[in-house]
């Protein structure tokens, strides 16, 4: 059941279209009832992160790519997280082994000592894998903060030092790509959805034959709506039999009527990607792609300019955004139907990694994220068909090369 919106009459018409097409992919009805707030870069994010475990009183779950101990403010994570757990809140942290390999171990064995349960996800030797099957190519790519049952963050914002705000605030040319702040997108929830995520939190750590979690006396009631949209998160991962996340996805391209804006940190589509974005650009849908001009997988960016021909010939309308290391993971349709997530366009996130994104239908939050991307595209050079006609030899050698070694990514 959606809640009523003060949207105009052809945008009900495309709210109930994309809710009808989300419930016919995950085999039922979904419940309004979400706030959302969306939260540009590492800055703003971290300031929320650092604020919801402050406020926690019973329960922190915690998942990421990346788990370094980040400062904000003045302030370090694991001091943060440590003085929680002398309050007595209980602390669950699943933290990926390759993707925290700069964090220093005894990061982690400070936190267990005091207390707070952490996993490591997929080991990288085979002699402390759990499952009993390893596969050091599959990665937990999940950005996941959870509080109380009541809260929650996800996005493409890792706790890693590139976020930090003496980072962001760098001005100036830097020497690399890699000196460029990072400009990522995240979205924090409230409201019934968020033990769905939590449960996902739950599952993860159970299929990685972690520790009994620990209990967590007295819970808190079920969250009360209090927004008017409808957020679904979808857990993605190898091991899972239908990816519903790129299910959604390709649904969601092949429905749009109006207009599409991605934002793709790695763009490195599939064969039904690129056909949903090209056969709608064909039908008269306004298709826009923002990708970095600059970026920290050079590899993966030659592959996605390989596919720039096909799109640009349909009229797909692509800008390199400039000044900043593109990370975000995001995309709206049709002014209704928005996803915020881990997930990146490309086949890596679909094949090896476990991925979790929020949907969201409701025109606030793709009004929000429509509004970032227009400040994006005012900062990217645009790309047409003749510029792409005219690149360099070596240009082509890179695409050349990416698209031998595209699988890999």
């Amino acid at each position: 059941i959606i809640a009523a919106q003060t949207v105009a009459p052809g945008e009900n018409a495309l709210l109930a279209h994309h809710l009808a097409i989300e419930q016919a992919v995950i085999g039922g009805p979904l419940v309004a009832g979400e706030t959302t707030k969306l939260l540009r870069n590492g800055p703003p994010t971290f300031d929320a992160i650092f604020a919801a475990i402050k406020g926690a009183r019973r329960r922190i779950d915690m998942e990421y790519y990346i788990f370094q101990d980040v400062e904000n403010h003045g302030e370090h994570i694991g001091d943060l997280l440590l003085a929680k757990r002398r309050q007595g809140v209980a602390i669950s942290i699943i933290y990926d082994d390759f993707g925290s390999q700069v964090q220093p171990r005894a990061f982690f064995r400070r936190l267990a000592a005091a207390g707070i349960a952490v996993l490591k996800f997929n080991p990288l030797n085979p002699l402390d894998d759990r499952t009993g099957a390893w596969k050091p190519n599959d990665r937990d790519h999940r950005k996941i903060l959870v509080v109380d049952g009541r809260l929650a963050l996800v996005g493409g914002v890792n706790l890693a030092t590139e976020y930090e705000i003496n980072r962001f605030a760098k001005s100036g040319s830097p020497a690399n790509a890699t000196d460029l702040p990072w400009r990522d997108t995240d979205i924090e929830v409230t409201g019934p959805a968020v033990a769905q995520l939590e449960g996902i939190f739950v599952q993860h750590w159970r299929e990685q034959r972690g520790p009994d979690l620990p209990l967590v006396l007295d819970p808190p009631p079920a969250a009360a709506p209090t927004g008017d949209s409808v957020v679904r998160f979808i857990a993605s991962s190898p091991h899972h039999p239908v990816r519903r996340y790129y299910v959604t996805l390709v649904s969601a391209l092949r429905a749009a009527e109006r207009s599409i804006t991605v934002e793709a940190a790695y763009f490195v589509p599939t064969r039904d990607e690129t056909a949903a974005l090209v056969a709608a650009a064909a039908r008269g849908v306004d298709v826009a792609l923002i990708v970095p001009s600059k970026t920290d997988s050079p590899v993966s960016q030659a592959v996605g300019r390989s596919h720039y021909g096909a799109l640009l010939r349909a009229g797909v309308k692509i800008y390199e955004r400039k000044g900043v290391i593109l990370h975000s993971k995001t995309m709206t349709v049709d002014g209704v139907w928005s996803v915020v997530g881990s997930s990146n366009f490309d086949h890596r996130s679909i094949v090896y990694n476990d991925e979790v994104d929020a949907i969201v239908i409701g025109t606030s939050t793709a009004a929000g994220l429509e509004a970032m991307a227009a400040g994006d595209r005012a900062r990217a050079r645009v790309v047409t068909l003749a510029d792409w006609r005219h690149r360099g030899f070596a240009e082509r050698l890179k695409e050349t090369f990416g698209k031998l070694v595209q699988n890999l990514l």
